[in-house]
């Protein structure tokens, strides 16, 4: 892919064969971003493990993503009562689940009580197609509606490798303190590391790497960061 010159010069910055310290990579991939907005700052790590499938979870990062996150909660009597106080920003049961089904998403995240998954489980071609349907492992089909909005509110992120066994997450805005940044994506290695498969061999996570939404990669000691985090 052709690159344009902003990014060519700034890429001269970071030496691609150098493995960095995690905060001297969240300051170098920080000074190489080039958007006019506030743009994310981003991980990338390597899995090692055979059964991709089987990775998946959520992380509670303590400084959050930056990103206004809007909550969709489809439940009924009291409960929505909760989930408004709590901040949903959606809060139904049948109506709701017939306005996702004419094609309507426009949330970041999605909860259910129990009693009304046999009905949203019919939403999956919708939900499932832009990862947003609820699941128990994540949290999201839950009958404390009130604890997990305020958990997504405050920046609770699931995660799962893509096909290549990468998992990609944002970690925060380029424009937080580095030190914040730098305790969200220790927290993502802790996280990683605790829900790592009992059967896994050798090193869990390969690779590490740290970049802006728009600019440059910077390569992380992914044993050293694994070390120091966990």
């Amino acid at each position: 892919m052709q690159r344009g010159k902003k990014y060519r010069a700034l890429k001269e910055k970071v030496d691609s064969t150098k493995f960095f310290n995690i905060d001297q990579a969240v300051e170098l991939a920080k000074s190489t971003s080039y958007t006019k907005f506030d743009g994310t700052l981003e991980i990338s790590t390597k899995v090692n493990y055979k059964s991709l499938q089987n990775i998946r979870g959520t992380i509670s990062l303590p400084h959050g993503t930056g990103k206004k996150v809007r909550v969709l909660v489809f439940c009924k009597g009291d409960k929505q009562n909760d989930a408004k106080n709590a901040g949903a920003d959606f809060v139904g049961d049948m109506d709701l689940i017939e306005k996702v089904a004419g094609g309507w998403t426009d949330f970041d995240a999605c909860v259910a009580t129990p009693d009304m998954m046999k009905d949203v489980g019919k939403l999956g071609p919708i939900l499932g197609r832009k990862g947003l349907m609820p699941k128990p492992k994540a949290g999201t089909v839950t009958n404390d509606v009130a604890k997990a909005v305020g958990e997504l509110k405050a920046g609770r992120i699931e995660y799962r490798p893509d096909k290549g066994g990468v998992v990609h997450l944002g970690v925060g805005k380029v424009s937080f303190d580095n030190t914040k940044l730098v305790e969200n994506i220790r927290t993502v290695v802790q996280t990683l590391m605790r829900d790592k498969p009992s059967d896994a061999k050798g090193d869990y996570l390969k690779t590490f790497s740290v970049s802006p939404t728009m600019g440059v990669g910077v390569k992380v000691d992914v044993k050293e960061l694994v070390n120091t985090s966990v």
